[in-house]
């Protein structure tokens, strides 16, 4: 289950990489920054979807033992 956790926590990593780099190009290149401003938004997502999951079968796997 380890696995699970790092990849929850890289989807962090990219989701504030993504938002600072929207943030640094917003007056420059508006479309490229609301492109980050997705791909942020996307990320948070997936890494509330994966901690449910995860979650989820954390509490399977010690229920079942």
């Amino acid at each position: 289950m380890k696995g699970h956790r790092i990849s929850e926590i890289l989807y962090w990593v990219i989701s504030v990489i993504s938002g600072y780099e929207a943030f640094a190009r917003w007056e420059t290149n508006r479309e490229r920054a609301l492109l980050f401003i997705g791909f942020s938004l996307l990320s948070i997502f997936m890494a509330l979807f994966r901690r449910y999951y995860r979650k989820k079968f954390d509490k399977r796997s010690n229920s079942s033992e």
